[in-house]
């Protein structure tokens, strides 16, 4: 059987170009934010790619569950998934997860914050993940007894050979170099919201340089920020070091 390895990152994030890194290697077969559709469905969120992701993805969450726990369809021993913790919604099966291999990916809120406002421009903090990230790493800690991984994309994009390895290590598969670059464009996998949040990824080649400035955010959202900031170092003092 394949082994599950679900990134629970917050939106953006690196966490297309993550999904990139793994699908980049034989052995792993990658899935993009299974249950983002459910989520759109329950909650009735409006978000950029809604009506899309609604007719294209499926809505059911125990038959997203069933698709999470499937066999790669190519027979490769690793199955990545790329999942955000905002979308499991109470009463989302989580028992799928229990013999997953978990990391979370974190992002200065600063800058997920500038980044999100561009292509949403009202939204709650919840919908930033960084409280539901702090909240299901506690509960997925005590599901699997596993000491989860944390890594920080501004680390990764200063030394991704370095975490990565280290990622890797945690998990218990061998690093591989395929995961340091990739080819442009769009992916049979990506999301049918990809239109709207990955034209920056489908142009990229591998990791980037970490940023070098200073995000000062509005006035408007300078309360969102503090609202996540708890959180967030609540688990980037956990994070994986060069």
């Amino acid at each position: 059987m394949a082994q599950i390895i679900c990134m629970w990152s917050g939106p953006r994030n690196l966490s297309t170009a993550m999904m990139r890194s793994f699908g980049s290697r034989k052995d792993c077969a990658v899935i993009d934010e299974p249950f983002f559709a459910p989520f759109l469905q329950v909650s009735g969120k409006d978000h950029p790619g809604r009506e899309e992701t609604l007719s294209t993805h499926e809505t059911d969450p125990q038959k997203v569950r069933d698709l999470c726990l499937s066999e790669p369809k190519g027979g490769e021993a690793y199955h990545f998934q790329k999942h955000m913790p905002h979308h499991m919604l109470a009463g989302f099966p989580m028992d799928w997860a229990k013999n997953a291999l978990h990391f979370f990916l974190l992002r200065e809120p600063a800058r997920v914050i500038n980044s999100y406002a561009k292509g949403r421009e009202a939204f709650e903090v919840e919908d930033l993940g960084f409280a539901p990230q702090r909240r299901l790493y506690a509960l997925l800690s005590d599901m699997t007894g596993q000491d989860i991984p944390v890594v920080d994309s501004y680390d990764i994009l200063a030394d991704p050979q370095s975490i990565l390895s280290k990622l890797c290590d945690r998990l218990g598969m061998p690093f591989d170099e395929a995961m340091l670059s990739w080819s442009p464009g769009a992916r049979p996998e990506d999301g049918a919201w990809a239109p709207y949040w990955y034209k920056s990824v489908e142009s990229s080649t591998g990791f980037g340089s970490p940023p070098n400035n200073e995000v000062n955010l509005p006035e408007d959202l300078k309360a969102a920020e503090q609202a996540c900031l708890a959180d967030y170092a609540g688990l980037h003092e956990r994070r994986i070091r060069v």
